[in-house]
């Protein structure tokens, strides 16, 4: 995640429910001269956390940002990521407001010397922090590299410990297990049912459209509801497992729900049955049960808390190559017999 064009991270994270905003070709700026949807100064310092990427990636980074939280009591803390994660921040209990921020090729659109402590939770590379060097904080806190203070970047290490190992580093004590969410309020869309999320951000992590109805059909002749989750961009597919499953269109919820009504989705589900997406990480936060599918990423360092959680994958067949179009060798190893016999596991079969 040193090289941040486009990091590791947010290349293993999936696309969102709702499609994410485009920035506009000119927005509008403030006379501060900084855009109009930057939050305005209420009085109390601030800390900048920069995590410029998508849901799993603030989902690995909940623990950090609940230890800056009870650090810093008296701060209020802007989290720089894209806009169409706005629903999901304030169930932290840890970020009080957003910073619209798409990705890393612009500047940061806060005035220089505002933030009192800038924080890299986006990675270790020039990329970052230049962006965070450039809006003059009073102090910074990140990994060690040219500049800055911290400990040392290592590769393979599990998410969610490498950022609280970080803040910890620097003083601010956080638990690597501190992931729950607060549920939304409201009724969950589809309580109890079987949340079968059929997409992924790229090919190497979709398992065939058969092998997810498969599944579905044998599920739900056992009587459990099945709802098949996705994106707007991924609705085709999910009606297309939906329909080699011989189960109607009004079981699939793909590209119809917002992400805090997704959330309260998976909240309330008896199990999750998912790619290593943003939708596993979801059940991880609520400790739902899930049977997570892992392709070109590590589970070793992508993968659940201890809970009710079952990864499946091989290892031994793992290319690794996050940006293939075909399903890595690793993913296509599982069986829906495998996933079937996690789901009996966790009391769905």
């Amino acid at each position: 995640m040193t090289s941040e064009g486009t990091s590791a991270a947010s290349a293993q994270q999936p696309t969102p429910l709702t499609s994410p905003p485009q920035p506009a070709p000119s927005e509008p700026r403030s006379a501060r001269g900084v855009p109009a949807s930057t939050p305005a100064p209420d009085g109390r310092p601030e800390i900048l956390a920069l995590r410029a990427l998508k849901l799993g990636d603030l989902l690995v980074a909940v623990p950090a940002l609940k230890g800056l939280r009870r650090a810093f009591p008296e701060h209020r803390i802007l989290y720089a990521a894209q806009e169409w994660l706005r629903p999901i921040i304030g169930l932290t209990d840890a970020i009080d407001d957003l910073l619209p921020t798409h990705g890393l090729d612009d500047p940061l659109p806060i005035e220089y010397g505002r933030i009192d402590l800038a924080v890299n939770l986006h990675g270790s590379g020039g990329e970052s922090r230049a962006r965070l060097e450039e809006i003059g904080a009073k102090r910074r806190m990140g990994h060690r590299s040219p500049g800055w203070d911290g400990p040392g970047w290592q590769d393979g290490v599990l998410e969610r410990d490498r950022w609280a190992h970080l803040v910890s580093w620097h003083g601010v004590p956080a638990d690597p297990l501190d992931c729950r969410l607060r549920v939304p309020d409201g009724e969950s869309p589809a309580p109890e049912a079987v949340v079968v999320h059929v997409g992924a951000a790229y090919g190497s992590r979709l398992w065939p459209v058969e092998r997810f109805a498969e599944v579905a059909r044998t599920l739900a002749a056992a009587g459990h509801r099945v709802v098949f989750t996705g994106s707007g961009k991924e609705r085709a597919r999910a009606l297309a497992v939906a329909d080699a499953a011989g189960l109607p269109e009004d079981t699939v919820a793909a590209g119809q729900l917002p992400l805090d009504r997704f959330a309260r989705l998976i909240a309330g589900a008896s199990l999750v049955i998912s790619a290593d997406t943003g939708a596993a990480h979801l059940a991880s936060a609520y400790a739902r049960p899930s049977v997570v599918l892992f392709g070109p990423a590590p589970a070793s360092e992508w993968g659940p808390p201890p809970g009710p959680h079952t990864v499946l994958t091989d290892e031994s067949l793992r290319v690794g190559e996050t940006f293939s179009p075909t399903p890595d060798p690793a993913l296509m190893a599982v069986t829906v017999e495998q996933v079937l016999a996690a789901a009996a596991n966790h009391g769905i079969s």
